[in-house]
């Protein structure tokens, strides 16, 4: 267990940076939506669909067998050289497809972005082999820093680019620039850390795509999660709807940081688990990955319930109509989180074959609830269709896992967040009920102000009264000087 809280530390700089990587793309989708509007939104979020879906293509799980082949050391440098290769071929065959249907692109984008989409997925396949190698290495902490600067560059040149009149092509050239300069200092990090360059044989190749031709699902789950809804409601809704949605999307997606970074942390040492054969200590840091997976989210999901239109309002007062919409989103990222921890356990036991079939269940309930609650209910349709999905997905990775590895559900401190969560919405309740009673706070941005760190601080504090085992890993993870204040 002392292994679990000290990694701890390491999952909590990866979450504080992908947080602050999420609150940058927050205040950018903000400016873009308020100066820009749900229209130039919707084009921008359809085309980064695109870009998303053709980097799934042009990575085929190599990615995620870059990271598992690397994270076990033997000949680290001969399967990051071939895992590089593999991806350079595959993205420069799909940029050049991009560009030679460049019409029909167009068409559905909605803008002529051809070939800012095939620069875009350049750049975004060389930051996910540098983010690969990075997690491989156990540089987790390095790659959780660099998030806030992709997203930090991406947002500071769209937002001057926005100021000088660039409109689209601005977001554009500030999504390209902000993924190369991550490109260029991860790169800078990695070729410090291997020793030296191996030339790769037949065999490092193979090992690569072994892992990868189930692995490769995951990442089409993950796009699906992510794009498949956004990329359907392009065919059936207005840009501008789709501008709403993205919305929601992006308050959603900024709770789950704190789970992706438990994932992402504890990947590399269950592998390493894993080949020492040593099943108890994989099941040991699942159970804490289980633990603390819905510890934002949860809180995340009673205050979006309350206070979802609020938030919703700083993007522009139209956007509101998405307040249902951001509720059952929440509830799919929290779905989610649980799902992923279940899926990582699995690749890093080195079954990926597994969770290949639980990224299939997905997948495919996901397309087809798509379409159906789509052409049945419009876009909440296609948030139902997510959650249910997900849902779906969930109870099947749980019976696999079962079946494979003896783990426990650690229900006691899920309930305990639960319970922290509803005396926070008892708080924001209190909040809600005082200020229209007594108009108490001015003007609606100074209210989420207000209630967020606010409700924030009232979900610790009783979490902290509530879980002994909360108390312990933040005592334990906190720096030596200030625990001892």
């Amino acid at each position: 267990m002392v292994k679990t809280l000290r990694l701890g530390q390491t999952s909590v700089v990866v979450f504080v940076s992908k947080l602050l990587a999420s609150a940058l793309g927050f205040v950018a989708t903000i400016y873009i939506a308020r100066l820009l509007g749900s229209g130039a939104l919707g084009t921008y979020s359809v085309a980064t669909a695109v870009v998303s879906w053709l980097v799934l293509f042009g990575t085929m799980g190599v990615g995620s067998g870059i990271t598992k082949r690397v994270s076990e050391r033997d000949e680290s440098a001969a399967y990051a050289v071939a895992g590089v290769s593999l991806i350079s071929v595959f993205g420069v065959g799909l940029a050049i497809l991009v560009l030679l249907f460049r019409g029909s692109v167009n068409d559905y984008v909605g803008f002529p972005a051809a070939p800012f989409i095939a620069a875009m997925l350049i750049a975004t396949l060389a930051h996910s082999v540098v983010m690969s190698l990075l997690n491989g290495r156990k540089l987790v902490h390095l790659a959780g820093i660099f998030s806030p600067v992709k997203t930090g560059s991406r947002a500071g040149i769209q937002i001057v680019a926005l100021s000088l009149g660039l409109g689209l092509v601005g977001l554009f050239g500030g999504y390209i620039l902000g993924y190369l300069v991550v490109v260029i200092a991860g790169s800078y990090v990695l070729i410090r850390n291997f020793d030296d360059v191996t030339m790769p044989r037949y065999r490092h190749f193979r090992g690569i795509l072994s892992f990868a031709k189930y692995a490769w699902l995951g990442g089409l789950r993950s796009k699906a999660f992510n794009w498949v809804d956004i990329a359907l409601l392009g065919f059936f809704v207005s840009n501008v709807l789709i501008g709403y949605y993205t919305a929601a999307w992006n308050i959603a997606q900024f709770l789950i940081v704190f789970g992706t970074a438990i994932s992402r942390t504890l990947f590399p040492e269950m592998s390493e688990s894993a080949v020492a054969d040593n099943p108890d200590a994989v099941s040991d840091l699942l159970n804490s990955a289980l633990s603390y997976a819905g510890l934002i989210i949860i809180p995340g999901l009673v205050g979006g319930t309350l206070i979802g239109e609020r938030l919703l309002r700083i993007y522009g007062p139209d956007f509101t109509e998405a307040g249902l919409i951001l509720s059952v989103l929440i509830f799919a990222t929290l779905l989610q989180s649980y799902q992923k921890q279940f899926t990582t356990t699995l690749n890093a036991l080195d079954r990926p074959d597994i969770a290949f079939r639980i990224n299939l269940v997905f997948i495919i309930s996901n397309v087809v609830l798509n379409i159906l609650l789509i052409v049945a209910y419009g876009w909440i349709g296609a948030a139902i269709a997510t959650a249910l999905s997900v849902g779906i997905s969930l109870i099947t990775a749980y019976e696999y896992m079962h079946s494979i590895l003896k783990f426990t559900i650690p229900v006691a401190e899920i309930v305990k967040q639960w319970i922290a969560a509803g005396l926070m919405g008892c708080f924001l309740l209190a909040l809600i009920w005082s200020d229209a009673r007594f108009d108490m706070i001015r003007g609606n941005f100074l209210f989420v102000l207000l209630a967020v760190p606010s409700g924030a601080a009232v979900y610790f504090c009783s979490l902290l009264g509530l879980s002994a085992r909360f108390r312990t890993t933040v005592r334990d993870n906190l720096p030596t000087r200030l625990y001892r204040l």
